[in-house]
């Protein structure tokens, strides 16, 4: 078991002296459980794909595009028509 020395500003002392007051717990089983949480926290960060992000983004219903994607070659005939209807 290794020991540390931290330094905390006045901000981080107070979140502790909080945590302390409402858990009861000595300040190293605090920081303890902080660094846990946070570990968890990094580890599920990793996981998440780029897809993961998108699924999260509200992008509505598709603006102003005329077909999805998937469908270009439809798309593109119904921009022809469209403009060659002028």
């Amino acid at each position: 078991m290794a020991t540390r020395t931290v330094r905390l500003d006045a901000e981080a002392e107070k979140a502790l002296q909080e945590v302390q007051a409402a858990t009861g717990l000595p300040i190293s089983e605090a920081l303890k459980r902080g660094l846990r949480s946070l570990q968890e926290q990094v580890r599920l960060e990793a996981t998440r794909t780029p897809y993961d992000l998108y699924q999260e983004l509200d992008l509505g219903p598709g603006g102003y595009a005329i077909a999805p994607s998937t469908a270009t070659r439809r798309g593109v005939r119904e921009a022809v028509r469209r403009k060659l209807r002028r």
